[in-house]
């Protein structure tokens, strides 16, 4: 199967013998291995990329309300019978969001979900992963620590700041004058809607757990428990943007399957990876959510937005 290099020699190629055509080299050879990936497992596909990695500036990157449309049309006309493969590509993003997308996608394939990180799924991405039965992951797959923001601020470390504020001026009084220009730049009940988010994405996540993944286990409380506290720990993780591999989430007990066991399904799930990179970094496109069949929304620089039908 192509590597990073071969595919865009393979991009190159197609464009070149069909310059005076309107059609994409790079549509057409994503769809095309997506189709095979499809045909290979049996199972419908839908890809969610963002281009944060090479795009890091552009707004709307991140999970909103507005993918939803773009799910919507990638579901469509499929046979839901046959569950879904869903690619995660993503720095996180609302929680609100990315409650509604599972919420919606479980429904239509009635949690019959295989998340697959070929690269790196963060923060409410991670969230959406846990949402699935089971992940699939690689040697350089990461999932990242779940962390809600707040303005861009990570909600665990406001936390974790007050409760250091409170014991130092607990502890020496003189203190306050330290602490109060750090503390005056929150606005008032900022804390709270921290502490708030910090408990919704907790029990959002430990409920998915134990009715997806660990759907009839025993142990699955215990279980979903444990993945949580971890997943969440400020002080281990340290930063919001910790890469977590995948021997960690396996160890810590998430349901992860190797993608290299199948060195086919391996090829064509890089092959894929390589398609949308390629994409998202030699095109204007920032957001991408396509199906097996060819059907996508594609979000561009520019608010542009491009629906191709299957």
């Amino acid at each position: 199967m192509p590597n990073w290099r071969t595919i865009l020699g393979e991009i190159n190629q197609d464009q070149a013998l069909h310059a005076a055509a309107s059609r994409s080299a790079q549509d057409t050879i994503r769809r095309k291995y997506l189709a095979k990936l499809h045909q290979h497992t049996g199972r419908n596909v839908i890809a969610y990329y963002s281009g944060w990695l090479s795009k890091p500036d552009v707004a709307q990157s991140e999970i909103t309300d507005e993918d939803k449309n773009g799910f919507m049309m990638a579901v469509h006309g499929l046979d839901r019978t046959k569950g879904l493969d869903l690619f995660i590509h993503t720095p996180g993003g609302s929680i609100a969001a990315t409650e509604s997308i599972v919420d919606y996608l479980q429904q239509m394939f009635a949690n019959d979900i295989r998340a697959i990180v070929p690269q790196i799924a963060m923060s409410a991405g991670t969230m959406m992963a846990c949402s699935c039965r089971s992940i699939l992951m690689a040697t350089h797959s990461n999932l990242g620590p779940i962390d809600p923001q707040l303005r861009g601020i990570p909600a665990h470390g406001v936390v974790q700041e007050f409760k250091r504020a409170y014991r130092e001026i607990k502890n020496e009084p003189r203190k306050i004058e330290v602490w109060r220009p750090i503390l005056s730049q929150y606005r008032p009940t900022f804390l709270s809607q921290c502490e708030n988010a910090i408990k919704w994405s907790d029990a959002f996540v430990e409920t998915q757990l134990k009715s997806v993944m660990f759907a009839g286990d025993s142990q699955a409380t215990k279980k979903a428990r444990k993945i949580v506290k971890h997943l969440t720990d400020y002080r281990g993780n340290r930063t919001h943007n910790r890469h977590i591999s995948r021997d960690e989430c396996e160890n810590v007990g998430l349901e992860i399957e190797k993608i290299e066991s199948d060195p086919t399904l391996q090829d064509l799930i890089l092959t894929v990876h390589h398609c949308y990179m390629h994409a998202l970094m030699n095109t204007t496109s920032f957001k991408m959510i396509e199906n097996h069949t060819g059907a996508a929304l594609v979000k561009k620089i520019k608010q542009q937005v491009v629906a191709v039908p299957s």
